[in-house]
Order: structure tokens, then C-alpha cells, then sequence
């Protein structure tokens, strides 16, 4: 089942002589459970199309549908509650709140958005995680792997329709960045997660099914 569809998505920086093209009409579809890793060289445009698909900018032209949705139909605070409900954005620099312990970061989506803790949920994904007897540490606590492991945790905890990942591994040592793309298939396997991954290491994106490379805003060969 198609869960997302990119249709002649396109991002233009700019005008005349400062003009950018990020993204020229790319196009393409995900299936449900799939993991995607796009890779491509710093500016080739894959995190625009990232920060595009997650409703975090809008495109010049073209359309993004998840679960069938047009997202740019929604306004901006419909997009955001989409964003913070259907989407788990993943960053390299995982964005934790220090004042939260790993828990209250895992959770944190749903206290924004006034919704219960299942608690047999946070436990499994603790679990998941490895992180059960680090659930009361604070972020300063914790080594990068961890953090990234909170972040991930963050992700899955609202049982998004997508996963996005940007770089999830490029502020890690290559022993963290193997464990953490584990995890993502595992999750990926276990969960039945949609997770699409940008990143510029082809040995990381061995770990998808599917390989999308991109070059000057372009797809140029999937795999």
C-alpha cells in the first residue's frame, strides 16, 4: 500500500542571479513498511526534499500526499498538528530538551498534544531502545549513541505514518552509526515503520531497501 507520494516536487531559492534550484520536479512513491535511504553529496538537495516531505518548508511547485493527503492543503497550524501526529523527524543532532530525563524526551509529543502515556507502549519501546535503565538520566547523562536512541525513541512513540531521518548517524562514531541504523531496521522490521533516511554514506544506506541518490536536486538512479 502507497503511503506516500512525491509528485514534480520542486524548491527554488531566490531570484535572477542569486536564483538556487534545490529541488527541480522530482517524483517518486513509498510503500508502506519500506525503508528508503536517499544519498547524495552535501547541496545535492536530499535534506530539502526531507524538510519538504515532512511539512517542515513548502515547495515552489509540486505536491506531497501522505496516506493519500495533499499536506500543502493544510494551513499552517493544520500542518504543524499533522507534522507533530503523523511524522517522526529524526536529526543528527538529536534535539533533546536538557532539562527532560529520556522518558519525558520520549514522551514529550504526546504531553504537547494532551494525549495518554501507554505505559506496556513506553516500556516495549524502552525495551527497543535498550535504554530501560537509562529512562531517569538527562541528556548530559548520556553517551551520543543514547541520545540518539531518545531521539529515535521520540520518533516512534506517536506510531507515526512516516519516519524521516536526517543524518541520523553523521555525529557518531562508526560504531554508534552501525547500532543506530540497526535499531531504524529493526524498527523498521519489528514495527512495520515507514522510515525514509537521508544520508551521504553509502555503507549506511546498504542497511535500506531501497536507495535513492539524488545529484543538483535531480534523482538520478534507485536501486
Amino acid at each position: 500500500m502507497e503511503i506516500l507520494r512525491v509528485e514534480k516536487l520542486t524548491k527554488i531559492y531566490g531570484k535572477d542571479t542569486t536564483k538556487v534550484v534545490a529541488l527541480d520536479g522530482v517524483s517518486f512513491s513509498v510503500e508502506k513498511g519500506e525503508f528508503v535511504a536517499i544519498v547524495g553529496a552535501s547541496g545535492s538537495g536530499k535534506s530539502t526534499l526531507l524538510h519538504l516531505i515532512g511539512g517542515v518548508d513548502r515547495p515552489t511547485s509540486g505536491k506531497v500526499f501522505i496516506d493519500g493527503k495533499n499536506i500543502y492543503d493544510y494551513n499552517e497550524d493544520q500542518l504543524a498538528i499533522f507534522r507533530r501526529r503523523h511524522i517522526g523527524l529524526i536529526y543528527q543532532f538529536y534535539n533533546l530538551i536538557p532539562i527532560l530525563n529520556v522518558e519525558e524526551n520520549i514522551t514529550l509529543p504526546l504531553a504537547l498534544d494532551n494525549r495518554e502515556i501507554n505505559q506496556e507502549q513506553l516500556n516495549d519501546l524502552l525495551k527497543l531502545l535498550g535504554l530501560q535503565s537509562r529512562k531517569n538520566h538527562l541528556p548530559n547523562e548520556l553517551s551520543g549513541g543514547q541520545q540518539q536512541r531518545t531521539s529515535i525513541g521520540r520518533a516512534l512513540i506517536t506510531n507515526p505514518a512516516l519516519i524521516l531521518a536526517d543524518e541520523p548517524t553523521g555525529n557518531l562514531d562508526s560504531k554508534a552509526s552501525e547500532e543506530i541504523v540497526a535499531l531504524l531496521q529493526k524498527s523498521n522490521k519489528e514495527l512495520n515503520q515507514t522510515i525514509i533516511m537521508i544520508t551521504h554514506n553509502m555503507e549506511i544506506a546498504k542497511f535500506a531497501d531501497r536507495i535513492i541518490k539524488i545529484e543538483d536536486g535531480k534523482i538520478v538512479k534507485e536501486a
